[in-house]
């Protein structure tokens, strides 16, 4: 008999280790199925070699992917990540270069295009002005010189969505861009989201302050605007131009 209470207890400690691993598993499964982060894939020229710009100042070093799934393209995209140990770079002054490194778990690229050409009187038959609503979202955000956006409106299956971002300042508002939406008449589908980033290239320089990224576009009740706290980022080490560097919440409000 106690051979058997030995046997039993021995196989219900096995059943624990495995429903215990079985756990952790599906725990590990489950959080590699959520984005962890919004980041820039920034290619380096050099050696082939890329880096994920997390946000202003941070850098994440991938240790096991070498090179960009993208090419030399520099794309916005969710990624899913794990952090890991690396080495400690040292600076000039001999001081240690702190640096995130990550393995990567999984990589998806975002749209991201360039600010589309101002057509003055043309903008909306050149770029259409079908109505879309834009999600206050994490990810809806002005950072490392993109402004990403999650996006709801109105799909087909198969149905093809055109966005383009110009910018459209003012005589007070230099800071001023439009969001337009041609739907090539796809009206009628169901409410769905969609994620797009654009580059956010030619806007005047605001040196060391912050101003107000101000968005306007056409909703399903009406213009709306939401606004961004935007800076311009110098040079950090990829030569691809002015930078936003501070971002915040999104406020939207409706156009008076």
């Amino acid at each position: 008999m106690k051979q058997l209470h030995s046997w039993l207890a021995g196989v219900g400690a096995v059943v624990a280790v495995f429903t215990f691993v079985a756990c952790q598993n599906d725990k590990e499964e489950d959080m590699q199925s959520y984005p962890t982060a919004l980041v820039t894939v920034k290619p380096k020229a050099l050696d082939n070699s890329f880096v994920l710009q997390l946000d202003d100042s941070t850098q994440l070093i991938p240790t096991k992917m070498k090179t960009s799934p993208y090419g030399s393209k520099e794309v916005r995209a969710l990624v899913n990540y794990n952090v890991v140990a690396g080495p400690a770079a040292k600076k000039e002054d001999g001081r240690v270069d702190e640096r995130t490194y990550v393995n990567i778990n999984w990589l998806d690229s975002i749209r991201t295009k360039p600010v589309a050409k101002n057509m003055g009187d043309n903008n909306v038959k050149t770029y259409g002005n079908d109505p879309l609503e834009i999600v206050n979202d994490w990810v809806s955000i002005a950072e490392d010189g993109y402004l990403t956006l999650r996006f709801r409106t109105r799909w087909s299956k198969g149905a093809k969505h055109m966005l383009n971002l110009v910018a459209t300042p003012t005589k007070d508002n230099p800071y001023k861009v439009t969001l337009y939406h041609n739907a090539y008449n796809d009206l009628f589908g169901r409410m769905g989201d969609g994620l797009i980033a654009f580059r956010l290239a030619g806007l005047p320089d605001t040196g060391k302050k912050y101003v107000w990224l101000t968005v306007e576009w056409e909703s399903f009740s009406g213009k709306k605007m939401a606004k961004f706290k935007y800076a311009t980022r110098k040079n950090n080490g990829t030569p691809r131009g002015k930078m936003a560097i501070l971002t915040a919440p999104v406020q939207i409000t409706s156009v008076n």
